[in-house]
C-alpha cells in the first residue's frame, strides 16, 4: 500500500512535471478516465451475465433429464445426453403400447 509519504512525492513529482496551472486540467482527465474505466468494468459484467444465462439453462436442462432418465428407473452412470435421450424415448414408447 502506498503511505503518505509517497502520495507527497508523487504529488510533487507531478506538479514539477505539468506545473501548477494543468493541475485542475489533469485531474479532471483522471477523473474522465477513471469513470470511464468504471463504465467498462459495468459493460464487461454485464455481458459476462448475458453469456453465461445459455450454459446456465444448458446445466437445467441437463438436470431435468437426468431426474425424467432417474424418475423413469433408467440407469444413467457412464452415459452421455443423447444415449440417456434415446433410452427415455424408448421406455416413453413402450409404456405407451
Amino acid at each position: 500500500m502506498i503511505g503518505p509519504q509517497e502520495l507527497i512525492l508523487v504529488f510533487l513529482v507531478i506538479v514539477l512535471l505539468f506545473g501548477a496551472s494543468k493541475l485542475p486540467e489533469l485531474a479532471r482527465s483522471m477523473g474522465k478516465a477513471s469513470g470511464e474505466f468504471k463504465k467498462a468494468q459495468i459493460e464487461t459484467a454485464n455481458e459476462m451475465r448475458k453469456l453465461e444465462a445459455p450454459i446456465q439453462e444448458s446445466k437445467n436442462i441437463q438436470q431435468h433429464i437426468q431426474k425424467l432418465a432417474t424418475d423413469l428407473g433408467i440407469n444413467t452412470d457412464g452415459k452421455d445426453e443423447s444415449k440417456i435421450l434415446e433410452e427415455i424415448k424408448a421406455g416413453l414408447k413402450k409404456s405407451r403400447v
